[in-house]
């Protein structure tokens, strides 16, 4: 489904060139969920950006379905079934939540099918089908409302940066269950999550690990998940891993 081969990309300013993503190579198959973890500053967000367009790499090519997207914009690689849910979510000021999910999923949808979607991630329809997607919105309501176009979309490849961040406790349990039923649901597509989050670690195929622009470890859950596991947080078990991992 997705590779990337000696994927490299370097930033410049008046002083100095800095690596944040070094010669990195994957595959990513299909029916797979598979989460990127690692070091704060490791590169991670940066990856996924490459990954769907909002960054072209120094050097290397993306191939997505045996094709070459290296050179594509943000709304060819959507169109190619591509989706991504930022860390930040997007405020549309004079959108409301339904327009937006009528846009997202290319379907003239009804009320009551927008409503599905908001009610996967948590959310009384009613109370937010007519809701501009501005500042009256919290940060996780608006994450919860961009994860649900993500679901109306549908894609081959779900791409998500930290979905966890601005969720309180009961909105991100809610959130392991959605990405569990998109697991089950997408068919011949793959779910691409960047997150420290344990339990989001717990649910995946594949684990990626990367620190300084590089991948420290990659494989199946349950050969790395163990080894990044006994500490206080995620993010003080990648940095330790990484390393570990830098000088073996």
């Amino acid at each position: 489904m997705l590779e990337l081969k000696h994927v490299s990309f370097e930033v410049s300013d008046e002083k100095e060139q800095k690596d944040i993503i070094r010669d990195i190579s994957l595959t990513i198959d299909e029916k797979k969920f598979v989460v990127i973890t690692g070091p704060n500053g490791g590169g991670k967000s940066t990856l996924a950006k490459l990954i769907v367009g909002i960054e072209h790499p120094t050097s290397g090519r993306i191939y997505f379905d045996g094709e070459d997207i290296t050179d594509k914009s943000i709304t060819e690689r959507a169109n190619m079934g591509i989706s991504f849910a930022f860390q930040q979510p997007v405020r549309f000021k004079g959108i409301q939540v339904l327009d937006l999910l009528r846009m997202a999923s290319g379907k003239r949808l009804n009320a009551s099918d927008a409503c599905e979607y908001l009610s996967e991630v948590g959310l009384c329809a009613k109370d937010y089908i007519n809701r501009e997607v501005n500042a009256s919105l919290s940060g996780g309501e608006l994450k919860r409302i961009e994860i649900a176009t993500v679901l109306a979309r549908g894609t081959r490849l779900s791409v998500f940066d930290e979905p966890e961040a601005g969720i309180d406790l009961w909105s991100f349990q809610n959130l392991i269950q959605v990405f569990e039923r998109m697991q089950e649901r997408t068919g011949d597509g793959s779910i691409l999550i960047i997150s420290h989050q344990e339990r989001i670690l717990n649910i995946a195929d594949e684990i990626i690990v990367i620190g300084d622009g590089q991948i420290i470890r990659q494989g199946a859950r349950e050969e790395v998940l163990p080894q990044l596991l006994g500490t206080a947080s995620a993010v003080d078990v990648c940095n330790k891993f990484y390393q570990g991992g830098k000088q073996s």
